[in-house]
């Protein structure tokens, strides 16, 4: 199967003909001469490069690709592929193209923040009847949202919007939501809010003279109740819808919960205690380094080489050092994490309890009428 791509061309058109002229860059010469090619034939090529290469002709051309373009190039491409027996994809499906880290996660089974927008945008039309209903379902996810040719939405939290069509292909258009709302026999409901459960608990000791866990520790502990990481088994922690800030983390649990065990492991609650730990720990790096350093020259010395006992014994004693230098290394790096993520956990936490005061004033509203 043969592809074809625009190569967007910064500047003047003429260095791309001339790199494709250099036999350097393009080695397979039996592509660019033929041997039954008129003089004529070399002349008008000749003459398709020479205005090519001249800026004032082409520098204006740079800035007028279209569609119509892209879908010409297309179409010779495939008529080439099916003459010479290659697949063709005969209805291709237009949109962005995929990151490579997006492709990555989604291999990993990991949420992306854009397969979440695409996750909400599909439970949104399984829950509605009519056009109106998918956009208030949206809306009560707390997305903005714009419609124009291509549906926009911005979620929460989220600085700019992302379009359907353009971003998750034809399947997303505005036609296309439509039929899939009136295709549906029923909309889907809605997870009904979980039922209170009494818990019943046994106090060991005096509440008054537990002491109080804050810092890094405190807001560690408060980021991972919120995203569900515990406590475990939570009936209603599971049911609990997230907030989309949150929910944008949950790809990130290894390393919020390696740093949490980090915090915790240590006692670390300040900034200062955190940076100290760190600044220790690349000390024994320092140290576990140079001793490593130091039995890799003895291990290439004769005396050692003659003798096998040695020989192991050093092998085996650098096999742990280098074990013990990748953990302190991992640490290092989560004390990295650590001093960048808790400033990015309290804005998201901020957020996220101002995006719900208006549901709680609602809800208390309600109440109070009731």
């Amino acid at each position: 199967m043969a592809t074809t791509s625009i190569w967007r061309v910064k500047g003047w058109l003429g260095k791309v003909v001339v790199y494709v002229e250099n036999p350097d860059k393009t080695t397979n010469p039996k592509f660019y001469t033929d041997e039954d090619m008129t003089e004529q034939d070399g002349q008008e090529l000749s003459d398709v490069i020479r205005y090519a290469v001249n800026s004032r002709k082409t520098q204006k051309t740079d800035n007028e690709d279209c569609a119509k373009d892209y879908h010409d190039m297309q179409t010779v491409s495939d008529e080439l592929c099916r003459e010479y027996r290659l697949s063709v994809i005969e209805n291709p499906q237009y949109g962005k193209a995929k990151q490579y880290g997006e492709w990555r996660a989604e291999q990993e089974q990991r949420p992306t923040w854009r397969g979440l927008i695409r996750a909400d945008i599909d439970e949104a039309i399984r829950q509605s009847m009519t056009e109106r209903q998918f956009f208030d379902n949206l809306r009560k996810k707390d997305y903005e949202v714009k419609i124009g040719k291509d549906i926009s939405v911005r979620p929460p939290g989220k600085e700019r919007f992302v379009r359907l069509m353009r971003n998750f292909g034809e399947d997303y258009s505005i036609e296309q939501i439509r039929r899939r709302i009136l295709s549906q026999t029923r909309a889907e409901k809605k997870p009904s809010a979980p039922t209170r459960q009494v818990i019943r608990i046994r106090l060991f000791g005096s509440l008054e003279k537990t002491r109080k866990i804050t810092g890094f520790r405190a807001l560690y502990f408060h980021y991972c109740y919120l995203l569900g990481i515990f406590p475990k088994n939570n009936p209603k922690q599971n049911k609990r819808r997230l907030h989309f800030l949150l929910r944008e983390d949950l790809r990130k649990l290894d390393d919020i919960t390696a740093e949490t065990r980090l915090l915790v492991g240590h006692r670390i609650d300040t900034a200062e205690q955190l940076f100290s730990y760190q600044s220790e720990a690349k000390d024994k790096i320092t140290a576990l380094t140079a001793e490593r350093k130091q039995l890799y020259k003895l291990q290439r010395t004769a005396a050692v080489k003659a003798d096998p006992e040695k020989a192991a014994e050093i092998k085996d004693r650098i096999s742990v050092l280098s074990k013990e230098l990748a953990a302190l290394r991992r640490e290092v790096s989560l004390c990295d994490g650590i001093a960048e993520r808790s400033g990015v956990i309290k804005e998201k936490i901020k957020a996220v309890r101002k995006d719900e005061q208006p549901e709680r004033k609602e809800k208390n509203d309600h109440v109070q009428f009731r």
